[in-house]
């Protein structure tokens, strides 16, 4: 649909401006076609005439007015938007048709879906009954498809509410709004000549000349040089090729390259012809190197880049009208299907699908989509596409191949949405033989040089190659993925030609790449391995899908089943040797073909033997089997020769693990990982053994085991001849032995396989499951990767896991795992054939481990195996044979001898194992039938003893030898269960020999049993007894390292945050130290309470030294953080400004948007070594420039040397000062020194200073210049009358600590260059100690911890060394400075000393005030002559006052702030308190003539107070014990909210009825109190005109998060770009402080600060949390922990599945919901501070983030 009519016209004279009018002008020429070209020709050119500097808008519009509204005219006959809006209203698709782009969300239904490919889209998801199933999330490639509505897509619910038939539109209505005949006719004949214009304008070739119909005007010199896309060159490739070429910025060169990658093409130069083609040439001149060749660059004419463009717009016109209409879609279908008479051209489509390779990115996009709102949405039509499409298949895939695009935007990725439709797949394979047309294509793809022996061989075979080759076979895939459940006999038959095309592929790769054993010298150069490999992985589950394809109909399997060993033969004699051997053993004989596995060529790949072994259990399965000797007479099934090759290939396996292939290099260990490996084992591995099962099902089974020994090189070792005395050799003997006894293992003992046994799949998938498990506990993920996958993509591991496992929900930072039921234990079986040598061992520890703990003996004999099937039932017959007991024989017989370089314990325990498969084995045919009719004779072999000396001894007597053998002490329990089954074997035939005498029996086998019970306790108590001497012995060893561990920790403290035993460091502790009973516990006032100090003696981590912290000792210091923060903000979001030399950082707005937050890891180190340890630092980054480092060394960063945690400065430790009041001169000075005179005291010595500083510089307060002070009873020296004493001498070490630190806090608190002489550096050590205390006041509130005693080390370490060198900083600076700031922050409360910048007391934060007052105030005591400070009685004194008065302003603060509404229902109380509040309410009334109205009760007003008022006492309690050292009372040490005020107003000296302050105070405090609410900006809240923030202030948290992981991907697919108009998918950052959602990794967002272009996310990062961020990133499914403009890492998202388990990039998809412990966690990353030392630590640990541009995401 056109997107409006309105605005100008702009087109050709000739033709009417009027759309209307040209519709008509149309209607009146005879050929449309014609008049519709000759109007483009005119108007086309004009408009887009300047692709360098085009402007869409204005071109849209006049494309509009001149072509498609006209056309919208001429099809409809009347206005278009009436007819579009009609048909938007009745159209109700059943498909959706939505295709997907790059990055959008995917849904498939686990329970419902017919096939993984068949997906949903978002909004038919989220509408859909799938939304409650077990569905999977995907992230899609792009060019998908919506499958909502196809009924073959679905087993339930194929529609959603959206797509249902009838859901939004009633049939009257819809039939009323069909097409009508004469619109059709319209559409029939304006469509040909649309399309064939965007065709031809497509595929057109020509640089320079158009078509002769558009050639109607005189051609210009007016060209285009433009630049193609491809996949080879890189981004920055390209723009440093235009830079150099064009000589542009870099700006302009980013943009062409930004374009081209996007729309695949793009003009970079006009001009005439001779210029552009020049700069072509420079083009591909700078673009190509010695490893990539030229960029792609065309010279275009003008003329014919305007048509390219229009023809593009004009098929997205077409798609918009064809999703309107399915009459319009079956007329554009069958115009594209109709082939030219009197042509050698095919059909429209097919000639747009032959070209697609050769098209470029944009206009791939818009054509693909033409086809899929076209003959996808129509089932008939898609059917005929589809046809053609197999008719071109070869031609397309030999393009695509040599094309350099990705998958996604080529027509061959269009295979996926035919293919996989059942009925649409069937009908491919009759009418067209898409099989054998699919493996043809692949035959001719693949390598065309074969090997001298007509195999593959991929030796340097790229890997672009081999991708490109591999979307083939997954067509192959696509085709065979839904089994049909019909045959017909033409199916059959065009199946079975496929099946034999397939044969040939398998054929070309029996055997290809074969090794062979490099002797002497290692091999230079090791072969390429990985693409064989990988065709390997491709082809199984296609190979599986064959034989189950062929399982589905009787006939056709046996066919098949004649084809493949056909095949199988055939490329046996090619291959097979006429010279043969005889080997003889033990009186056996057998020819075969003479080969060495260690001399002559092998091949690990043998798909055609393997193909073969699955049919073969196909046949077993299905009960066919039976017919085998029909359709292979006996003597034609050449058995020996089909184990032939398997048997080569586990010798091979035997010979490397024996290290006989070592010289061949990691090529050959990488393909026998994979040969076993869970990805290829189920093709390779596994049916290796099947077929060497087949093998001794139908072979006699002397000679198979006699060809084995041979195979393996094994004959002579059992041969009793004497071997070589060389260590490596025997070495090698022993280890071939124990592979070979491995396998003879699993041939007789792994059953679980469908049609071997009678088994079921899930039966197998549980076995799998509990081997696993026997391992240890494992993570659901960890179990879907150590199964096999299905065709489908699934493990079946859901149907029964639960059968088998309970599940044990994860941690917060761990994930859930499944733990094997108790009863599934007896299930393991030690000798499992898909453990690798790892597994088995760990499996076989924790067994015994199990069995130990328990009490019970060590002995692992296998589980009962189930029953062979009737075509296998001859295999156990190994077991038994005069070869397998010779062999049992010898080398029990060998470890009789104590030959030890002829045995190891391994062997004896696979011997062991198989004594105990062949007892298991005869005991169950014993159980089930009569003895007469067993012929299984184990038993009797087993013990019987031959007539030579080397058979004297049976292997019972061997056996029971063997117990007395020291190194064999471990398997002794095996053994007595060996010689246990045994003896219930042999009473099992006894029984049944023997019914007359069966009481003597009877008795003879109690007595014999009684014998075997004493002999096993005796031994029992043997093993109780050295388990408790173990015992005994570890726990003395346990004690020992106790110890140890304990004077270590005594000597490394720091190291333990959580150790209680401590020596003289209780003060830097957690606050464990003893309660002072006997003095009061008051921090302000005349009864204040002595400093509790304690010697403190802390360990340098640097070089061990212990040292006494005092003051004039060398300086020691805390490691520690400075970082901005908004943790606190009220204004979440709000921009913040940086423009540091303007911030006036003394006064705290209260909305605390941004404050300077200080941290430390709570490590000591001598000043001298931290200095020593950060110029080695320094040195070694110079030498090391080119390595990138965590920390950015010109900031002063590094790692803190311990625990590595991110730092940037170091605080100096500070002793306390012992302060000891004498409480009768206390309370004389209180009554002396009331409010009052305090003020007039402190008023007099600032006039005094004031006097002084004007005749000198410049006046302290300006304010008092022009005044008197009323009262003269006070003068300058006044407030020195009430104590002194000397100033604190410091060392000149802490001194330099001090200025350092503060020069830190001033750097980066205010971002600016260092400069010692600015007078904002004291007050950004009050503001950083003032918001340290709110953030861990906050922090504790948050975490529902008491205030005193639950701080962490390093929080108690930091804040006590942070307050107290806050206190010390201003003897390192003049004094006058610090009286001028005094001043300024007592103007706040003392109206007399306010000057115009003095904000009013709602635009302030009182605590920063408290802070910087208190601090600064000993500066009044400062005389010319003598160094003075304030003495005990004085400060206390002063800090009370100080208190009072600032927390008397809070109060009114509060008040003045509070909301009128209140909670109705709560019960009013008329306390003391409550009328006082409503008094003082009144009071304020009157002061502000009204603009206060009190309209809420007392008690209200009273809860608020407490309520607003607590986290400011809280702080101000943190405050006073760092800095006073007077300890809290007991209940702040509690968590009690009823107790807490109470004693936070006893602790700081205040009343608990605070309004009595008021009351003490009023003749003070009534002036100031109207002065305070005079001012403007008071005045101007209360009238409403403006806002202030409110008490108490909210708790950051991190935004809300909904509990399902899919309504935030919805929210996502609803995202659109505010600075983007196209339609491209983008990667949605969500910020968790404000929920923000960004638009990251894209240029369109990118913005530049500070010269710098930094991403969406970072510069948010800047604004919302002061260069410190954490977003989630939708799609992803992950967090981003953004740390400054450089620095991030990734987090573990806080949504997990139903296993406990996160999912990065939704590569699992299972459904995800949101862990609120996790997400709890990461909430208190933030407010801890934490987030930039999380980041360090991971970009630590992972390098690979270095790699990461974080300053653009």
């Amino acid at each position: 649909m056109a997107d409006g009519g309105g605005g100008g016209g702009g087109g050709a004279a000739a033709a009417p401006a009027k759309p209307s009018e040209l519709s008509r002008w149309w209607d009146e020429k005879l050929d449309f076609y014609t008049a519709f070209l000759q109007h483009l020709a005119k108007v086309i050119p004009d408009i887009y005439s300047d692709e360098m500097d085009s402007m869409p808008e204005k071109e849209e519009e006049i494309i509009q007015m001149t072509i498609l509204y006209p056309l919208e005219w001429y099809l409809f006959g009347e206005d278009p938007d009436i007819c579009l809006e009609k048909l938007r209203q009745s159209s109700t698709p059943q498909l959706c048709g939505k295709v997907f782009k790059g990055g959008e969300t995917t849904y498939s239904c686990r329970e419902c879906a017919i096939d993984p490919t068949c997906v949903l889209c978002m909004d038919c998801f989220q509408n859909s009954i799938h939304k409650n199933h077990r569905y999977k999330m995907h992230t899609s490639t792009g060019g998908g498809f919506c499958d909502c509505g196809d009924t073959e897509a679905w087993k339930t619910g194929p529609f959603c509410t959206n797509h249902e038939p009838g859901a939004t539109v009633s049939e009257e209505k819809n039939l009323e709004c069909q097409l009508n005949e004469e619109l059709i006719a319209q559409a029939r004949k304006i469509f040909p000549s649309v399309i064939k214009y965007i065709v031809d304008m497509t595929v057109w070739e020509e640089e320079k000349e158009l078509p002769l119909e558009l050639m109607t005007r005189e051609k210009t010199d007016k060209y285009y040089c433009v630049v193609f896309n491809d996949e080879h060159h890189s981004y920055d490739h390209v723009i440093y090729s235009l830079q150099r070429t064009l000589g542009c910025e870099l700006g302009e060169a980013q943009l062409y390259t930004t374009a081209i990658d996007k729309e695949g093409r793009k003009a970079v130069k006009k001009g005439p012809y001779i210029v552009c083609q020049e700069a072509k040439e420079d083009i591909k001149k700078h673009s190509s190197n010695v490893s990539q060749g030229a960029l792609n660059v065309k010279v275009l004419h003008a003329d014919i880049m305007a048509h390219q463009k229009f023809a593009l717009r004009l098929g997205s016109w077409l798609n918009k009208l064809l999703s309107y209409s399915s009459d319009f879609r079956q007329i554009f279908c069958q115009i594209c299907l109709k082939e030219e008479t009197n042509s050698e051209k095919p059909c429209l489509i097919s000639r747009l699908m032959l070209w697609d390779a050769k098209l470029y990115k944009g206009a791939r996009k818009i054509l693909h989509e033409l086809i899929f709102s076209s003959f996808f949405m129509e089932m008939e039509y898609k059917k005929l596409f589809a046809m053609e499409f197999v008719k071109h298949y070869k031609a397309l895939q030999r393009e695509y191949i040599g094309d350099d695009h990705e998958k996604q935007i080529s027509v061959t990725a269009l295979s996926v949405q035919m293919f996989t439709v059942p009925t649409l797949a069937r009908h491919l394979i009759e009418e067209q033989n898409v099989i054998k047309v699919i493996t043809e294509t692949l035959l001719e793809e693949l390598p065309k040089c074969l090997d001298r022996n007509g195999k593959f061989n991929f030796q340097g075979y790229s890997q672009e190659l081999l991708g490109r080759v591999s979307a083939i076979i997954f067509d192959l895939r696509y085709i065979l993925i839904s089994k049909p459940t019909v045959w017909t006999d033409k199916l059959r038959d065009q199946f079975l030609e496929g099946f034999r095309s397939f044969l040939n592929i398998l054929t070309y790769m029996q055997g290809m790449e074969e090794i062979k054993r490099q002797i002497g010298q290692h091999i230079e150069v090791d072969p390429d391995w990985e693409a064989a490999i990988a065709i390997q992985m491709q082809l199984k589950n296609i190979l599986f899908m064959f034989q189950e394809w062929c399982a589905c109909d009787e006939e056709l399997l046996v066919t098949a089943y004649k084809e493949c060993y056909a095949a199988v033969m055939r490329c046996s004699s090619n291959n097979y040797s006429w010279d043969k051997t005889v080997i003889h053993l033990c009186g056996h004989t057998l020819e075969s073909k003479r080969f060495k596995v260690s001399a002559d060529p092998v091949s690990i790949h043998l798909p055609l033997s393997r193909m073969l072994a699955g049919l073969h259990i196909q046949l077993s399965r299905t009960g066919v089997i039976t017919r085998l000797l029909e359709f292979l007479k006996s003597e034609e099934f050449q058995v020996q020769v089909l184990i032939e090759y398997p048997l080569r290939c586990l010798a091979l396996v035997a010979q490397v693990a024996a290290e006989m292939w070592r010289r061949n290099g990691l090529s050959l260990i990488s393909q026998m990982f994979y040969y076993q490996d869970v990805k290829c084992r189920e093709e390779m591995y596994d049916k290796d053994i099947i077929l060497l099962q087949i093998g001794a099902a139908y072979m006699d089974p002397n000679s198979f085991l006699l060809l084995v020994l041979q195979r393996y090189e094994l004959l002579d070792s059992f041969k009793r001849i004497i071997p070589t005395k060389d260590q490596d050799l025997n070495k090698q003997c022993n280890t071939l032995i124990e592979e070979m006894l491995q396998v003879i293992i699993y041939i007789v003992g792994e059953r679980y396989v469908p049609g071997l046994s009678h088994v079921t799949k899930d039966e197998v998938t549980m076995r799998e499951i509990i081997h696993l498990l026997c391992i240890e506990p494992m993570a659901h993920s960890v179990i879907v990767k150590s199964l096999p996958k299905d065709e489908n993509n699934e493990t079946g591991l859901e149907k029964v896991i639960h059968k088998v496992a309970t599940f044990k929900k994860p941690g917060v930072s761990s994930h859930g795992v499944y733990e094997l039921k108790e009863e599934c234990l007896k299930e393991y079986n030690l000798f499992f054939y898909h453990y690798t040598k790892t597994q088995h061992s760990k499996a076989e520890h924790m067994e015994k481990k199990r069995r130990a703990q328990e009490n019970k003996d060590e002995a692992l004999p296998p589980p009962p195996p189930p029953e062979f099937s009737a075509a296998f039932r001859n295999v156990a017959k190994i077991l038994n044979c005069d070869i397998m007991m010779h062999i049992l024989r010898t080398v029990l017989q060998r470890a009789l001898e104590l030959e030890s370089h002829l045995w190891t314990e391994a062997m004896i325990q696979m011997v062991l194992h198989i004594l105990a498969l062949g007892l298991l084995e005869e005991k169950q045919q014993l159980e089930k039938v009569p003895e007469e009719e067993v012929t299984f004779d184990f038993y009797h072999k087993a013990s019987r003893i031959g007539s030579s000396a080397l058979n004297a001894m049976n292997i019972l007597m061997i056996l029971e030898k063997l117990k007395g053998i020291q190194q064999l002490e471990s398997q002794k329990d095996m053994i007595n269960w060996v010689l246990q089954m045994f003896e219930t074997v042999k009473r099992l035939r006894e029984k049944s020999y023997l019914p007359p005498v069966a009481a003597a029996a009877s008795k003879l086998e109690s007595t014999k049993s009684n014998e075997m019970q004493r002999i096993q306790d005796k031994e029992k108590a043997e093993r109780k007894r050295k388990a408790e001497a173990a015992r005994l012995h570890r726990q003395k060893i346990m004690a020992q390292m106790s110890a140890l561990q304990k004077n270590f920790i005594e000597t490394h403290r720091l190291l333990y945050e959580n150790t209680q035993d401590t020596q003289g460091r209780d003060a830097m502790e957690e606050e464990s130290s003893p309660p002072i009973i006997s003095y009061t516990r008051i921090a302000l006032g005349p009864k204040r309470g002595p400093s509790v100090i304690e010697k403190e003696v802390l360990t340098c981590i640097l070089c061990q030294e212990e040292q006494e912290v005092k003051l004039e000792c060398a300086a020691m210091v805390l490691s520690a953080c400075v970082q901005k923060s908004t943790a606190l903000t009220q204004h979440m979001g709000k921009m913040l400004e940086f423009s540091g030399d303007k911030i006036d950082p003394l006064f705290m707005n209260p909305d605390l948007s941004c404050g300077t937050h200080t941290g430390s890891c709570g490590h000591v180190m001598h000043a001298a070594c931290w200095q020593k340890y950060f110029e080695a630092i320094q040195l070694n980054s110079r030498q090391r420039h080119h390595v990138e480092q965590v920390f950015d060394l010109e900031n002063g960063e590094y790692l803190c040397p311990l625990c590595k945690s991110l730092c940037n400065t170091v605080i100096p430790i500070i002793p306390l000062e012992s302060q000891k009041i004498n409480s009768e001169d206390a309370l004389v000075v209180a009554q002396l020194l009331s409010l009052s005179k305090w003020i007039e005291i402190v008023m007099a010595r600032i006039s005094g200073y004031n006097k002084k500083s004007t005749e000198e510089t410049q006046p302290i307060a300006p304010s008092l210049l022009n005044k008197e002070i009323e009262d003269t009873s006070s003068d300058f020296h006044s407030i020195l009358s009430f104590g002194v004493q000397p100033l604190v001498k410091y060392s000149n070490s802490i001194k330099e600590m001090v200025v350092l630190f503060a020069s830190a806090i001033y750097r980066i608190g205010l971002k600016v260059a260092p400069n010692e002489s600015d007078p904002r550096i004291p007050v950004m050590t009050w503001s950083t100690c003032a918001f340290t205390i709110q953030c861990l006041e906050n922090l504790l509130e948050d975490e529902d911890k008491p205030l005193f005693g639950s701080l962490q080390n390093r929080q108690h370490s930091g804040l006590k060394a942070l307050v107290q060198f806050a206190a010390a900083q201003r003897i390192t600076l003049p004094q006058s400075l610090i009286q001028r700031h005094l001043v300024r922050l007592l103007g706040v409360l003392l109206p007399s000393l306010k000057v115009e910048s003095t904000p009013s007391i709602l635009d302030v934060d009182l605590f920063h005030v408290l802070v910087g007052a208190v601090l600064s105030f000993p500066s009044l005591y400062w005389e010319d002559s003598v160094e003075l400070q304030p003495s005990c009685i004085s400060s206390a004194c002063n800090h009370l006052y100080l208190f009072h008065l600032i927390t008397m302003a809070h109060i009114t603060q509060i008040i003045l702030t509070t909301t009128t509404e209140h909670p109705s229902a709560q019960i009013q109380n008329d306390s003391e308190e409550a009328q006082a509040a409503e008094s003082f309410c009144k009071e304020i009334c009157r002061i502000t003539n009204g603009c206060y109205s009190q309209r809420v009760p007392g008690w209200y007003l009273w809860d608020c107070i407490k309520r607003g008022i607590t986290s400011y006492l809280r702080c101000a309690a943190l405050f006073f014990h760092f800095l006073l050292g007077v300890p809290p009372p007991e209940e702040l040490s509690i968590v009690s909210e009823e107790n807490q005020f109470r004693a936070l107003c006893g602790y700081l000296s205040l009343p608990t009825n605070l309004f009595l302050l008021f009351q003490d105070y009023w003749d003070t405090v009534e002036p100031l109190l109207q002065r305070w609410c005079a001012n403007p900006a008071v005045l101007s809240f209360l009238k409403g005109k403006s806002t202030a923030v409110s008490y108490p202030r909210k708790r950051n948290k991190l935004i809300e998060l909904p509990d399902d992981y899919s309504c935030l991907l919805n929210q996502c697919s609803q995202f659109r770009c505010p600075r983007s108009s196209d339609d491209e998918t983008k990667h949605p950052a969500l910020c968790l402080f404000c929920g923000a959602l960004l638009c990251s990794q894209n240029t369109c967002c990118q913005e530049i600060v500070n010269g710098e272009e930094l991403g969406a996310c970072t510069s948010h990062a800047i604004h919302c949390g002061a260069g410190v961020c954490i977003f989630l990133k939708i799609r992803d499914c992950k967090v981003v922990l953004i740390g400054g403009k450089t620095r991030g890492s990734f987090y573990t998202a806080p949504y997990l599945d139903e296993y406990g388990e996160t999912d990065p990039n939704l590569a699992r998809g299972n459904p995800l919901h949101l862990c609120h412990e996790r997400y709890r966690k990461l909430h208190l990353l933030w407010q801890q501070h934490c987030i930039i030392e999380e980041i360090a630590r991971s970009q630590e640990t992972n390098q690979i983030f270095f790699g990461f541009n974080w300053h653009l995401l």
